[in-house]
């Protein structure tokens, strides 16, 4: 056992505490449109996205949405960044709070 091994325990217990705890209210389907994004490479094309990713149901002011919907909506055909997709898509969606019923 080492020097650095005896201040562990105290550690542990400070992250457990710091969790965020989630609320009681009703669940929101879908998944973030920036946790699709994620998995994404760029420069991307429309075609390329709606395979890889047009299957995804993601959250939106309206409630859940396929993106390939979205994307059918959309007539930008190529993304360069992470952040011309969301600035597409969020073009489609609107923004605001998610509906959560």
């Amino acid at each position: 056992m080492s020097d650095t091994d005896e201040g562990g325990d105290a550690e542990d217990e400070e992250d457990d505490e710091s969790g965020v705890e989630l609320g009681e209210g009703p669940a929101v389907e879908g998944e973030p449109v920036a946790r699709v994004a994620s998995r994404l490479t760029w420069p991307a094309e429309r075609s390329a996205v709606r395979e890889q990713e047009g299957g995804a149901t993601v959250r939106t002011p309206d409630g859940p949405t396929d993106l390939d919907a979205i994307l059918a909506a959309s007539d930008v055909p190529l993304f360069e960044d992470r952040s011309e997709f969301l600035a597409a898509v969020e073009d489609v969606i609107g923004r605001g709070p998610v509906a959560t019923e």
